[in-house]
């Protein structure tokens, strides 16, 4: 979000969701995300899934 200088709040409106569920998203509290949500912010953020997503072993 920082490379491409948008908000929060504005990629969440962009992409259809609230900003608490994209900051639940970005701060890697989420135990689930759409496909189709997941296509949205990489549309908007010019990127490829697996430069945002990270796996975690609990």
């Amino acid at each position: 979000m920082a490379k491409r200088k948008i908000g929060l709040g504005e990629l969440a409106e962009r992409v259809g969701l609230t900003p608490a569920n994209l900051s639940i998203l970005k701060t890697g509290k989420a135990k689930a995300i759409r496909f189709t949500t997941l296509e949205s912010i990489c549309r908007e953020l010019g990127c490829q899934p697996g430069d945002i997503l990270e796996y975690r072993e609990d």
